[in-house]
């Protein structure tokens, strides 16, 4: 059962992300909460590494650095756009639309890679396409800020590129480093550039006496990030990268139920039909994405 509960205590972990970052937003601003968040999450893992690896450092080579530098950026834009998001438009809808990460990809791949996409891969594109319309069109979740819903969708986008520029960087160096490795310098690249970005913002930290907002950015460091994120790379020792990735549409539905319980944020009909379009769509994509990649491997090798 072991590998089954990790991945069921990763997908549970990530998907309240959205619910802790509503918390967070009470207290700051989204780029003062995205920089705690990460700078929290980023010491956390510079401890362990000076413990366990001090001489790993010397091992980067001056392409990886770079490569670790730009991702940790992407990574950067990802969580601010996305808590962004939060503030214009409801947990639900917000978490559907980040979530389609694997589109993104599997788009850059195409246009840059020559990656053949298959006729049920691109109607699978239009029919997420119009789950979104659904979806954005039909909710009645209430958000934050009034009249902002179009704003608030169109930041988790953005976040949801941002994160797949991440994976994209990342595949390039992932043969060469250990997930460990990995998030340990992203996470201290990203951490950077959050906290530069929100000081020049003018948005500080909540106040230590805010124990809702810190509560949130606490949960979202150890439970979304380290413990959530840990969990699913811990899960690729069981279970293949496609079958983790297809287990990520879990999120969308945790956070809305999370989201109807705590903030009693509904949807209507239309749009649940329309978030269902999307689930099902990325599910086809990511597995046209997986048979695409094998046939792109087999061509190369020859």
């Amino acid at each position: 059962m072991r590998p089954y509960l990790t991945l069921i205590v990763a997908q549970i972990a990530v998907g309240s992300a959205a619910i802790f970052a509503r918390f967070a937003l009470t207290g700051a601003g989204p780029l003062a909460v995205s920089a705690s968040r990460l700078t929290i999450a980023a010491l956390a893992l510079l401890a362990l590494a000076a413990i366990r690896r001090p001489r790993e450092r010397a091992a980067l080579s001056r392409r990886d650095g770079v490569i670790f530098a730009i991702a940790g950026l992407a990574l950067a834009f990802h969580f601010a756009a996305w808590i962004w998001s939060l503030q214009y438009t409801s947990v639900a809808i917000s978490t559907l639309l980040v979530a389609t990460t694997p589109i993104w990809t599997a788009a850059y791949d195409a246009l840059a890679r020559g990656l053949r996409l298959s006729a049920l891969a691109l109607f699978s594109f239009a029919a997420g396409a119009a789950g979104l319309v659904l979806v954005v069109g039909f909710s009645i979740a209430p958000s934050p800020v009034r009249g902002h819903e179009v704003l608030g969708a169109s930041l988790a986008v953005a976040g949801a590129i941002g994160i797949a520029a991440y994976f994209i960087l990342i595949r390039e160096i992932r043969a060469s480093f250990g997930t460990r490795a990995i998030v340990t310098q992203t996470y201290t690249w990203a951490a950077v550039v959050l906290v530069a970005a929100a000081v020049a913002a003018h948005q500080p930290p909540p106040p230590l006496s805010d124990a809702a907002a810190w509560g949130g950015i606490l949960a979202m460091a150890l439970i979304s990030q380290l413990l959530g994120h840990t969990a699913m790379n811990s899960a690729l020792r069981w279970f293949s990268a496609s079958a983790v990735a297809f287990t990520t549409l879990v999120e969308p539905i945790v956070a809305a139920l999370l989201a109807l319980a705590i903030f009693s944020e509904r949807l209507s009909a239309i749009a649940v039909a329309g978030g269902l379009l999307v689930l099902v769509a990325i599910a086809i994509f990511i597995r046209e994405e997986r048979r695409g990649e094998a046939r792109y491997e087999v061509k190369a090798a020859l």
